[in-house]
């Protein structure tokens, strides 16, 4: 491809990223690489240098742009190389007009800046945000063999930091791949040999086989979901880490979740619930682009009754763990308050945790604070 070829490529899948996060379609992930299966004659530099400039206007623009040619166009106007490849050539954009529309650059959508600044987030945090995530993975001391070479992480004894673009193939069920923040948000749940665990929000298992090793192979984890397709990749990766015997797995009804799990009672239950992701936009930065307020309020509301669901699980003098990959305190904070108060003798316990900031009924951690992604847990503990 010929660099002008390239960037009409970029153009060309950023009108589809744009219109699928318009209409809750596929990620972009999953678009470039649908785009690519159908163009075989695309090499490796091809796709990564198009790859490469999808992801720097997504992550330049805070705003959904009009049209992936708008979206080039303000990468353009600061790069005078990238400008030269429109040129008109086959395969190539058209010149640029004088007085074309060019999509803002920016942070985040407007409403989107403005609730992460209530909820405490600065613009310094808020930039670390849409920063290049690095690659994490969490070591299963349960499966002896080799480990890939990478840096570890303070506070973390089970968890690795590998160079961008490792390739864990060879070390499959020795590691996994997990977010620093996510191992350490599992730690809250203070899961110990011999507890029945409930991760209610189970889907393909990261916290699952999380939690798994500090059973040390004594208890149960009672792994739940409502959806069928992620909950079925769950017990494969369970048998190549070694633990399925501590694994039953359990599809629930939407809004009949308690007639499933009416016989559990949980020394923790983890709920890992639906949320808006905004801690997770270094790896899906076009999620910004998908969240309205609309759609915020009702993860809010599937929060709250995951909450109630949870809370019936508990035995008494037991734990609930809420968490989300979320920095806005509608789905963290203020959660954890309205909780509190639907539910008399419960209490918000103090946590210790290796990474993190304590905040108001939790811990939040940040990608600029913490160099993970962004989660707040809380630890609610029920009454005897």
């Amino acid at each position: 491809m010929t660099p002008a070829a390239r960037t009409q490529a970029a153009i060309d899948l950023l009108d589809a990223i744009a219109q699928a996060a318009r209409e809750g379609g596929a990620a972009a992930d999953t678009l470039i690489s649908r785009y690519f299966a159908a163009r075989r004659y695309a090499g490796s530099k091809d796709r990564r240098a198009v790859r490469e400039l999808v992801y720097a206007a997504i992550r330049a623009l805070g705003e959904r742009p009009e049209s992936g040619r708008a979206a080039m166009l303000a990468l353009a106007a600061k790069d005078a190389v990238l400008a030269a490849t429109f040129d008109g050539s086959t395969h190539g954009p058209a010149p640029i007009g004088a007085s074309e529309p060019m999509a803002a650059e920016g942070l985040h959508p407007r409403w989107l800046e403005q609730a992460l600044a209530a909820s405490g987030i600065d613009a310094a945090e808020q930039a670390a945000l849409v920063e290049r995530a690095p690659l994490d993975v969490r070591i299963n001391r349960l499966r002896d063999g080799e480990l890939p070479a990478g840096e570890p992480i303070p506070g973390l004894p089970d968890a690795l930091r590998l160079p961008a673009g490792t390739d864990l193939t060879p070390f499959a069920g020795r590691v996994e791949a997990q977010d620093a923040g996510s191992q350490t948000v599992t730690l809250a749940t203070g899961a110990a040999p011999g507890m029945t665990v409930l991760d209610l929000c189970a889907g393909a298992g990261g916290k699952t086989l999380a939690l798994a090793p500090m059973l040390a192979k004594v208890g149960q984890i009672v792994a739940a979901d409502v959806d069928r397709a992620r909950l079925s990749r769950l017990m494969p990766r369970a048998e190549a880490a070694g633990v399925a015997d501590l694994v039953e797995t359990r599809l629930m009804n939407p809004g009949q979740e308690r007639e499933t799990l009416a016989d559990v009672a949980a020394d923790v239950v983890l709920v890992d619930a639906p949320c808006s992701g905004t801690g997770t936009w270094r790896r899906n930065p076009e999620a910004r682009w998908r969240l309205t307020p609309a759609r915020l309020e009702r993860l809010v509301a599937t929060q709250r009754h995951l909450l109630a669901v949870g809370a019936a699980c508990v035995r008494p003098g037991g734990a609930l763990v809420h968490v989300v990959c979320s920095l806005l305190d509608a789905e963290g904070a203020d959660q954890v308050d309205a909780f509190l108060a639907d539910h008399p003798g419960w209490i918000a316990e103090p946590l210790s945790l290796p990474l993190g900031r304590a905040h108001r009924g939790g811990v939040r951690l940040t990608p600029a604070h913490d160099g993970s992604d962004g989660f707040f847990v809380a630890r609610l503990r029920a009454p005897c």
